[in-house]
């Protein structure tokens, strides 16, 4: 009986390895090339998501300001209107 319940256990201990694919992650941690390579590759994507998402977050606002300085209020709109004059400058 105790065999069986042994066998049963490393059974799902090895189902659980499978799933969680330490096997693949060991393979990676002792290939540095391969390594070396899934982080540049990780890095270019995260680099290139921050780029385009803050281009776009940026163009939002610019747009939000430049609707804000039709709405034709006296302080607010002044300095925004000065903003979006200097940002449209250095673009």
């Amino acid at each position: 009986m105790q065999e069986k319940e042994l066998e049963k256990k490393i059974h799902e201990i090895a189902l659980q390895l499978e799933k969680a694919k330490i096997a693949e992650y060991v393979d990676i941690l002792n290939n540095r090339k391969r390594l070396l390579y899934i982080n540049f590759i990780g890095g270019l994507a995260r680099g290139f998501g921050m780029a385009v998402g803050f281009t776009i977050l940026g163009a939002f606002v610019i747009y939000i300001l430049q609707k804000m300085i039709s709405w034709n209020l006296p302080l607010i709109g002044d300095f925004i209107a000065d903003l979006v004059k200097i940002v449209q400058e250095n673009l």
